[in-house]
């Protein structure tokens, strides 16, 4: 059994499309410094920001230093655990939860990619526990069986590819509407995986419109540094309003150390600091 993360207690509800609790805890680790994975690889010219294969890396390893206290975000794919917070088994690379519905979508999504893999058969007990915090049907083996799929390739693949579809393209995609360079569009992924892209008071949609209600993005003619700075004071507010966050290292010693050396693209090397730790991308 793996050990819990330092941060696993004070992971942020996120909002899914199919969550009947409405929220889930995001785990997502971040990535040692190495080529992109193949599932990636139709980036090409259009990966002008955090979607180059190499930024996007590093955004893996700055949320995971936040979410796991490492670099290594390559070694949760087989992460599961039940933390406690009344959704179920949290796992993965994302913090999928057997409560909210997102490790259903992404159970399906496997199954159909390859159908009699060695979790398809829990579909049936995902279905009836999403919404709350029930293992029915699940114990004792699916821990087990969710650590033996995650050495699987194609179960990392459909990890990734669920990751990107929630996560990280709608934060690529905003932020390259509202005219962000590649740290604005980090900013907006880490809000995403934290806070979840619903329409609640603290979700990222609402972080966004307190931001707007301040400062002017680019897109419109604004000062990127000023608008985000808005943005992540709005990101502090919504931390602050749960008491599991109210810790925000990873704006104060790391977002907002990139953005006061104007470091716009994301460029290495990076130092920052998450709840006191030093960490380092050369």
């Amino acid at each position: 059994m793996l050990t819990p993360h330092r941060s696993t207690l004070a992971r942020r509800l996120r909002i899914t499309a199919t969550a009947v609790l409405g929220a889930a805890v995001i785990a997502v680790p971040a990535a040692t410094a190495t080529a992109a994975t193949s599932h990636n690889a139709p980036m090409a010219a259009a990966a002008t920001g955090l979607d180059d294969p190499a930024k996007k890396e590093i955004a893996m390893e700055l949320v995971s230093s936040a979410e796991n206290s490492s670099l290594n975000w390559k070694a949760q794919y087989k992460y599961i655990e039940d933390i406690d917070d009344g959704r179920g088994y949290t796992a993965g690379i994302i913090g999928f939860c057997s409560g909210t519905g997102d490790m259903l979508d992404l159970v399906e999504l496997y199954s159909a990619r390859e159908p009699g893999n060695v979790l398809q058969k829990y579909l049936p007990a995902l279905r009836k526990v999403n919404g709350s915090d029930s293992h029915a049907g699940l114990d004792p083996n699916f821990t087990k069986d969710w650590k033996t799929a995650a050495s699987e390739t194609a179960f990392k693949n459909a990890q990734n590819d669920e990751r990107d579809r929630v996560y990280f393209n709608p934060a690529v995609k905003q932020g390259k509407s509202d005219g962000v360079g590649t740290l604005g569009q980090f900013i907006y992924y880490d809000a995403i995986v934290m806070h979840g892209n619903g329409d609640d008071s603290t979700s990222f949609g609402s972080i966004r419109k307190k931001a707007l209600a301040k400062a002017k993005p680019p897109s419109q003619g604004g000062d990127e540094t000023k608008y985000l700075n808005a943005f992540l004071d709005a990101r502090v507010w919504a931390m602050k309003q749960e008491e599991a966050h109210s810790d925000t290292s990873r704006v104060d010693t790391e977002q907002r150390v990139f953005l006061k050396k104007g470091n716009l693209d994301l460029n290495t090397p990076l130092d920052w600091k998450v709840y006191g730790d030093p960490y380092h991308i050369g």
